[in-house]
């Protein structure tokens, strides 16, 4: 072999070396193109990458879900195995085998594609969807609700998928202990559960008697949970069952702070339940609350200090219920540096078209425990329930109504007046 036939060799290996280099690089780069197209344009990806397995189960659904056209579930089905051939363990394509079975009318094999996708994977999502969906028509709602909570422990972003069987799951005993025994274990769902059940009366219904059955338990229910149901009671003007919920939740601590006003001397410790002091937040003052037995002489109670800024509608609020009759409202209060260019007043609505039936100003300057009061009445009908509120008269945020020192409120009460 000659010098110069000896050179050609080797750049001709060097450049079978270089070109083979670069098929690779260019089909790692169609590989890497492909998986980041893979979501949103699967179709494209597949088009790069043929074997990418995630674009053709994303392609596949896409299809499933075009309500615009019919899928050609015959040739999707053909796919589906088709990628199976080469993904064994890939418990989504099983899924979407069954979920074209089940279109086509053989629900039998769809369930065994669904029942394998699950023994690969036991939180595929549209495998646990459908086998939900099986379980509460044949009736087996302990299962489902086993399988509801795998679900969501695993994707709890899909609460709503399944929210729509809940009342079905619920009317039944076995379904609604089974429901209870999840939530007292702890169900990271429950919240949302409650949620979901507030929005409807008859949810509503269902919300309380849960309530009421984990009072006493390991988890019994928390202050937002009764505060959700209580005011969906109060949205569907409920008032009874609402103030019924609210006494009955009530701990043997709490009892003691009972009246027509509840925790009338602003002991700290609210609960934030509809008929508990609601401290609304807003700029321009400060609420805190000091226990009347340890607090200095004077200041304990629910004190109110202004910012020197304009302060609109509510600081304080709490809803009561009066029945019909003769009363009369009493405050002990003390001030320092009292300025109120727009009224401070504590008022009482009817929760309803009635609207206000008591109204008493704050006074201004400096003062200690000075009583306050005003006689009023609740008239037979068309107030079930009342608001009590303390508010401004301001009606906008004017920086020449600015609201200065602090109040001190030791006791509000509401007594009886005989007739």
């Amino acid at each position: 072999m000659t010098e110069q036939t000896s050179l050609l060799m080797q750049n001709l290996r060097r450049s079978g070396v270089w070109f083979v280099a670069s098929v690779l690089a260019l089909a790692a780069s169609s590989i890497g193109l492909s998986r980041f197209l893979e979501t949103e344009t699967p179709t494209v990806s597949l088009a790069l990458d043929p074997l990418n397995v995630n674009a053709l189960i994303g392609e596949i659904t896409n299809d499933l879900n075009d309500t615009s056209n019919a899928p050609d579930l015959d040739a999707l089905l053909a796919r589906a195995k088709n990628a199976l051939r080469f993904n064994l363990a890939d418990a989504r394509l099983y899924s979407l085998i069954g979920e074209v079975k089940y279109r086509q009318g053989e629900k039998d094999q769809a369930y065994e594609f669904f029942e394998q996708a699950r023994k690969l994977s036991k939180t595929e999502l549209h495998a646990l969807q459908r086998s939900i969906s099986r379980s509460i028509e044949i009736g087996d709602l302990a299962k489902a609700v086993g399988e509801i909570d795998t679900l969501l422990r695993r994707w709890p972003d899909q609460f709503q998928a399944i929210a729509e069987g809940l009342p079905t799951i619920l009317s039944n005993p076995d379904g609604y202990e089974a429901v209870l025994a999840a939530i007292r274990a702890a169900a990271p769902w429950r919240a949302n559960l409650l949620v979901a059940l507030g929005k409807t009366p008859d949810g509503l219904d269902f919300a309380k008697l849960l309530l009421l059955d984990l009072t006493g338990s390991r988890a019994p229910p928390n202050s937002s949970e009764l505060s959700y149901v209580i005011h969906g009671y109060i949205r569907e003007k409920k008032y009874e069952e609402a103030y019924r919920l609210f006494l009955f939740s009530l701990s043997d601590q709490e009892r003691k702070l009972g009246g027509y006003i509840f925790n009338s001397t602003f002991e700290p410790v609210p609960s934030g339940k509809p008929f508990d002091w609601q401290v609304r937040d807003q700029s321009g003052l400060e609420v805190t609350f000091a226990p009347s037995q340890t607090a200095v002489e004077g200041e304990g109670g629910a004190t109110v200090r202004f910012l020197n800024t304009p302060v609109k509608n509510t600081a304080l609020q709490q809803y009561i219920q009066l029945p019909p009759g003769s009363y009369k409202i009493s405050l002990a209060a003390s001030a320092r540096n009292l300025k109120l260019p727009k009224e401070l007043f504590w008022s009482i609505r009817c929760v309803g078209p009635a609207g206000e039936i008591a109204r008493f100003n704050i006074p201004e300057g400096t003062y200690n425990r000075q009583a306050l009061g005003l006689d009023f009445s609740v008239g037979p009908a068309g107030c079930p329930m009342q608001l009590l509120r303390l508010e401004t008269a301001a009606i906008a945020e004017s920086w020449r109504f600015r609201y200065v020192g602090t109040l001190v409120m030791h006791k509000l009460s509401i007594e009886r007046l005989s007739s």
